[in-house]
């Protein structure tokens, strides 16, 4: 007689196949999305199937489609590898089923939770009164952080946006750089305040705001003032400079937020910490876990100096909802969701696995094999390395200097292509400035100092194979 927990069995029988093999699979799926809709589009069953028979046909299914994220050479977006610890406290999280909206049903999710925003405080050296709410990325951390900074900077204009809307309130003047994240354009389109009604200020060539611009925009300017900063340029990993822009900010009273998805975690390490200097002084950050800190998706956290002006933002209340003393952390009152799994878990299991030694030895380990790739790549002349390489991404364009943009835009995108079918690495192309890169990130938990050159062989072996034959096309 089938039992009800033969699912959970399968799943994780099938769950550790695939993590003991995972270092062994080439990186890039077998097959593409519409070949895996066709595996799996059937009609809806009018009889359910045992439990067991379902993971496993969804495991034996969905194998072929799956990307090889947590690989060692996954360097094709910005994304962590699913550490196994947070892995397993995230099943945690799902078997206990604790809806950790609120901390008086659920103490121990809740109080997990509140240590783990300690720890990210302290191992991020941030001020240590800060709120911390736990969210799903770092696109939705810049939406609650400049949910804070909408409210209070109205309100520091007499104009109070929770009881009265955005209608007729006074134009609040949003200072960012030309190279910011898409996901901070799409926090300003969720919050009211526009994708496009933004003051873009101009940035040098790896991508750091330009302070000097901003000084002068934001002086030809009255009311309120948000100032959205970069730690960690997506393709250069470049951060803007940071005491400047406290200044300016301070002088213009302007809210002062850091978009820091990745390059937060450089405070961890005092090598790299001096790339942060001042971005302690800022209002809010908004980082993720699930890059550097290798949790599992989805796991952000959005960061607010001034608890109160993020509570304000973001705090549901009904009759049904119990009622909680001065001093308790509610987490829904830091984040969107009443409705929410225990998000906190992985965060405090890596934190405790890792600790400060480990999260430091990590994100070093990274940038140097970054900084390894780079070297080797950099040693052919007709391989070009676009970017400083401080942080963990690496931009590469392939072909003579001197040759037209499109021969090199499609020398490039043929390398991608022969790197990423020969399944020892994944890597993506970006269109940096007016060429068409290859992007490398390398930021997956096991990468290791061997990666990087296995990483640089298969990359110089692709472009070798490419230039062997005709030109490509554009792409």
């Amino acid at each position: 007689m089938p039992k009800a927990t033969d699912a959970l069995e399968e799943a994780f029988r099938r769950a550790l196949a695939y993590r003991e093999t995972l270092a062994d699979r080439p990186v890039a799926p077998a097959r593409g999305y519409r070949e895996m809709c066709e595996a799996f589009t059937e009609p809806l069953p009018e009889v359910g199937t045992d439990g067991r028979a379902v993971i496993r046909e969804l495991a034996e299914t969905g194998d072929p489609g799956l990307m090889q994220m947590g690989h060692p050479r996954f360097f094709g977006w910005v994304l962590g590898g699913s550490h196994p610890v947070g892995v397993a406290a995230d099943w945690l999280a799902a078997a206990w089923g604790q809806n950790t909206g609120y901390h008086s049903p659920t103490p121990t999710t809740a109080a997990v939770e509140a240590v783990a925003a300690g720890w990210l405080l302290d191992i991020l050296d941030l001020p240590r009164e800060a709120s911390v709410g736990f969210v799903t990325g770092a696109t939705v951390g810049n939406m609650v952080a400049l949910a804070a900074a909408r409210g209070q900077t109205l309100r520091d204009h007499g104009w109070d946006p929770d009881a009265d809307g955005l209608f007729g309130a006074p134009e609040i003047h949003v200072f960012i750089g030309a190279d910011a994240h898409a996901s901070v354009f799409s926090a300003l389109q969720y919050l009211g305040l526009g994708h496009n009604r933004v003051i873009r200020i101009a940035t040098d060539g790896q991508g750091r705001m330009d302070a000097r611009t901003l000084a002068g925009e934001a002086a030809a300017r009255t009311g309120p003032k948000i100032v959205i900063a970069q730690a960690g340029q997506i393709n250069t990993g470049a951060f803007d400079p940071f005491p400047a822009l406290v200044e300016i900010a301070g002088e213009n009273g302007a809210w002062l937020h850091v978009d820091a998805a990745f390059g937060l975690w450089a405070r961890a390490s005092e090598a790299l910490r001096p790339l942060t200097a001042g971005i302690e002084d800022a209002q809010s950050w908004a980082t993720d876990g699930h890059k550097w800190l290798q949790t599992p998706f989805d796991a952000g956290y959005a960061i607010v100096r001034d608890p109160e002006a993020h509570m304000r933002a973001m705090t549901t209340w009904s009759t049904y909802l119990p009622v909680f003393q001065s001093g308790d952390r509610v987490p829904s009152a830091l984040v969107p969701e009443l409705s929410r799994r225990a998000r906190g878990l992985p965060t405090w299991a890596l934190l405790k696995a890792l600790g400060r030694s480990g999260v430091r030895e990590m994100v070093e380990r990274h940038c140097a094999a970054a900084r390894r790739i780079a070297e080797r790549l950099a040693e052919r002349d007709d391989v070009r390395v676009l970017n400083d390489v401080v942080l963990n991404q690496v931009i590469v364009a392939f072909g003579a200097e001197d040759a037209p943009l499109a021969e090199r835009d499609a020398w490039t995108q043929a390398v991608i292509d022969v790197a990423v079918a020969s399944g020892r690495l994944f890597v993506g192309g970006a269109r940096w400035r007016d060429a068409w890169v290859m992007r490398i990130s390398v930021i997956s938990g096991g990468a290791a100092p061997e990666d990087a050159d296995l990483a640089a062989d298969a990359i110089l072996a692709a472009w070798d194979a490419v230039r062997q034959g005709p030109a490509p096309g554009a792409p």
